[in-house]
């Protein structure tokens, strides 16, 4: 399978403008020794290169793209519009942004303009513009990164101005937006679409994460993640227009709750994201993100950031161990990167991100241990590059992952302020992970053809088209997995009528008349069939079986014996419905069932604690092995004699590998 590249990248960003330019010879000399082959530069450039309205400055820049070319490099070129100059917002305070509270920032930080600034827009795309007319040909520039981690929202008047044409747009009448979002409540009705304000504290928002109308609130949520998609928009476009084979891009971040990154993927030539996690982040939650970024676009992916050593931002920055940012890199590769790259190649000298981690520390020497990990694993990526680059994951289940159902349900009022869409998601995601069984995260719009499991958790907001996907799915012998909390709400908050879990209410075979909210400190059984018991608590469903049968029972309180877990077959599937919050041993005994209906074993053929994962090209297999724990374990049998591609030996029975060993195995 051909992938973007010639090569696996290996580099990050690097900011040499920072720097006198004597110490740029020396950092050729020491990323040459670490294996490195690429930069991304000109990522927050913006003054220097617009140091007035009327003034562009390209000469250091020019320097630096040729230095880099001189070297071979393959160049990720940043437009440098993440954050404004001084001039602009001194010049046109308009550009810069207004925050929840009603505030309008003066010039500061980052992410810092409006969107909506037809101002903003225009010298944005004039610089993009300028940029691309002068390196989009070089050959040495393989990619275009866009702004940076696209983020936050602007409560501006250009805002509100805009957001009355996306919601016109999308309504087409004033009758019809009262209807969607229920205003008839609280009287809140409208009269024209100049009297709608914006959803923030002045207005019906409660709190960040509070509204008095959810379907405005969400709207909004829809209109900015939109508003920010169309200035990338516009800047691709101004590359394009100059080079339209550039593969341009813009590095997302995971998980985060702003933007709909499957919409924004379709706009993408390439997903690119930053991985961050914290010390105590659990293994399968990165791995899970990776799988959400892979499954945008069903596709390899960029790691654009992530760092060496040590972040600077969270509450605790400890230090990566001996191995850790090797194994992680190679967590990263298995679940489809085509990339390495960090942030930064040199540690700043200031500013409030000089002590975050750098291939080359403050001591500017290569005599350091990271420094040594980072030329180890360059040196190995040189040489898997023919093997792994541009290669696919798959997978026989899927795992919806929706942004609106993400807003919707952490903006409802209820049951449970404890009730958090990626915990809900993560906790069923770490049980295919823990057995070593492969997951595409996929959107609410996909016809789910070719998977044996679809996992929908709190599938809270059921949206035009998803009823008939699901159905159809389970009908021709799929098992759908479907928790509390789904099929409440359409696509504006405003509930189904007639019960839930409202258009999934036949698929699943259950009525759920009423939805208990337990404290944290409650905790309720569910009973097997078996005699098996495991805990439960946050919310509890009790229903009614409609056809589907009872796999266990609540242990206690008044609906004591009713269903918790049941399964319903529909057609040639089934459809697991789960009315509570499990512990991880009532997921297990759940989702063990589920994999014996469905046939699908892990890689290991066991719950096993090393992660192994796979990348195929073609019908060739490379099987990634990794040890993320505390203890020494056996390399499972069946890869006995295969060659580690690291080690270019073959593995030997009862081989064993310690924390942070790593094995990629040709199958």
């Amino acid at each position: 399978m051909a992938g973007k590249f010639q090569r696996i990248l290996y580099g990050g960003d690097y900011n040499p403008n920072q720097w006198p330019e004597e110490v740029w010879k020396e950092d050729m000399r020491m990323f040459r020794k670490a294996g490195i082959n690429s930069a991304t530069i000109n990522v927050f450039s913006w003054a220097k290169l617009q140091p007035s309205e009327e003034t562009y400055y390209f000469d250091e820049l020019d320097k630096i793209v040729d230095m880099l070319s001189a070297e071979e490099d393959d160049i990720v070129m940043a437009t440098s519009t993440g954050a404004l100059p001084a001039w602009m917002v001194k010049r046109y305070p308009e550009v810069a942004r207004t925050d929840y509270e009603g505030r309008h920032h003066k010039f500061g930080q980052r992410h810092n303009a409006c969107p909506n600034s037809q101002v903003y827009r225009k010298f944005m795309v004039s610089l993009t513009a300028k940029l691309a007319e002068r390196y989009a040909h070089n050959p040495h520039i393989t990619c275009w990164h866009i702004n940076n981690e696209y983020g936050g929202e602007c409560y501006c008047e250009n805002c509100e101005k805009a957001f009355r044409v996306w919601l016109k747009k999308k309504y087409k009448t004033i009758e019809a937006v009262n209807k969607a979002w229920n205003t008839e409540f609280w009287g809140h009705t409208f009269y024209d679409f100049d009297e709608i304000v914006l959803p923030n504290v002045l207005g019906d928002g409660i709190g960040t994460e509070d509204t008095a109308f959810a379907g405005l609130s969400i709207d909004y949520k829809r209109f900015n993640s939109d508003s920010l998609l169309e200035n990338y928009c516009m800047e691709r476009d101004a590359i394009k227009a100059v080079n339209p084979d550039a593969l341009v891009t813009t590095n997302l971040m995971g998980t985060y709750k702003g933007l709909d990154y499957f919409k924004w993927a379709k706009e993408m030539d390439i997903v690119s994201w930053d991985n961050y996690p914290a010390l105590d982040t659990h293994w399968s939650f990165t791995a899970m993100t990776h799988d959400l970024m892979r499954g945008l676009k069903k596709e390899p992916f960029m790691l654009m950031e992530q760092t060496p050593s040590q972040q600077n931002w969270q509450k605790y920055n400890s230090l990566k161990r001996p191995g850790q940012m090797r194994a992680q890199s190679y967590q990263t590769l298995a679940h489809g990167a085509d990339t390495i790259q960090f942030f930064q190649l040199r540690r700043s000298v200031g500013g409030c991100e000089k002590f975050h981690g750098a291939v080359i520390a403050h001591a500017g020497t290569e005599n350091t241990r990271v420094f040594r990990e980072v030329s180890q694993l360059g040196e190995e990526l040189a040489r898997l590059g023919r093997h792994i680059l541009g290669t696919e994951n798959r997978a026989e289940v899927a795992m919806i992952f929706d942004w609106d159902n993400y807003w919707g349900l952490e903006y409802t009022s209820g049951p449970s302020e404890d009730l958090k869409y990626v915990d809900q998601i993560h906790q069923y995601y770490r049980y295919f992970y823990e057995h070593n069984i492969p997951v595409d995260m996929v959107s609410a719009e996909d016809t789910f053809a070719g998977y044996k499991v679809v996992a929908a958790p709190v599938l809270y907001m059921v949206k035009e088209g998803m009823k008939e996907a699901l159905t159809a799915f389970v009908k021709q012998g799929g098992i759908l997995i479907l928790t509390y909390m789904s099929g409440i709400v359409d696509q504006s908050d405003n509930v189904y009528l007639g019960g839930y879990p409202g258009p999934l209410r036949e698929l699943a075979g259950v009525w759920v008349e009423e939805i208990d909210a337990l404290f944290p400190d409650q905790k309720n059984q569910m009973i097997f069939a078996d005699g098996r018991e495991a805990e439960c608590g946050l919310v509890c469903d009790i229903m009614h079986l409609e056809g589907a049968e009872a796999l266990a029972v609540y242990g206690s309180d008044f609906y004591k014996d009713s269903p918790v877990v049941t399964r319903n077959a529909y057609g040639e599937g089934s459809t697991y419905y789960i009315g509570s919050d499990p512990s991880e041993e009532g997921i297990e005994m759940i989702l063990d069932k589920v994999r014996e209906e469905a046939g699908i074993s892990g890689a290991s053929g066991e719950k096993a604690r090393l992660e192994i994962v796979s990348r195929w090209n073609g019908e060739q297999e490379y099987g990634f092995l990794m040890n993320f724990t505390d203890q020494v374990l056996p390399v499972p049998e069946r890869f006995a004699g295969k060659e580690d591609l690291l080690t270019e030996k073959a593995v030997e029975s009862g081989e064993t590998m310690k924390k942070y060993d790593v094995k990629i195995v040709k199958m």
